[in-house]
């Protein structure tokens, strides 16, 4: 049987993961998931992750790919997988992708969400998955700025600093900041991010509507392309990869 390429969809929560990308002596997803991968299709199989999420980050709509010589039916992968996997990490969807796929180079946008809960109580139960925060947000103008980030742009100010990349500028499709009750999503889909981009832009967003800018001085920050003048890095707990696109 001639080799094939599988794409996996994969769910994880990221808590107890030193990120996606293997480690040497760390715990992380891609680990894991190649431990499982090759005790299930030998010693050479390996698997390839479309976005490397940091350390706490989780989750929903991962993307791998797997190249395999199996006679394993693609809709069984992922019971075969799930078998095998702790249970903080699972396989959702598989099937079958082209030979010469690049999962990484062929993506057209991904969505991450981050998730801050504002009640007067923290949410014990799903406190993993957010960021508490009982100062009141003014999120029409966290709403209203995020709408300068809309385009292609240099996004440097919101680069970590060790994001050693040659080129910062990414295009950015949507940032909606909206709430339901005590809990307000931000969701941002791009074509890709640089090295804690989207935590930098939400702690920048949540400075803004605690008062420290007006929505109109997200240009100034975006334009600068300093990160001392962007605001501070939101905690790794409130993010989640959504999906990603083909």
């Amino acid at each position: 049987m001639a080799p094939r390429n599988v794409k996996l969809t994969i769910a994880y929560d990221g808590t107890d993961f030193h990120g996606w990308q293997i480690q040497p002596g760390y715990r992380t997803a891609q680990g894991v998931l190649t431990d499982a991968v090759k005790d299930l299709f030998g010693p050479y199989a390996r698997i390839c992750g479309a976005s490397r999420t940091d350390a706490g980050v989780h989750a929903l709509g991962q993307v791998g790919l797997i190249q395999i010589d199996s006679p394993i039916p693609t809709e069984n992968i992922p019971r075969a997988l799930n078998g095998k996997l702790p249970p903080d990490i699972a396989v959702t969807a598989a099937e079958d992708a082209p030979r010469g796929i690049d999962i990484i180079g062929d993506v057209t946008s991904k969505l991450y969400r981050y998730t801050i809960h504002t009640g007067a109580v923290r949410p014990v139960l799903d406190i993993r998955y957010c960021w508490y925060l009982w100062h009141p947000l003014d999120i029409e103008a966290m709403h209203a700025a995020a709408q300068y980030l809309l385009g292609r742009n240099d996004f440097r100010s919101f680069a970590a600093s060790a994001d050693r990349r040659e080129s910062t500028v990414r295009t950015i499709f949507r940032c909606d900041v909206a709430r339901t009750g005590d809990w307000v999503h931000i969701d941002v889909e791009g074509d890709g991010f640089l090295y804690n981009m989207v935590r930098n832009i939400v702690g920048t967003l949540v400075d803004l509507g605690h008062g420290r800018w007006t929505p109109d001085q997200m240009k100034d920050i975006l334009n600068a392309r300093d990160r001392t003048r962007a605001g501070r890095l939101a905690p790794a707990a409130g993010l989640c990869l959504m999906w990603v696109k083909y």
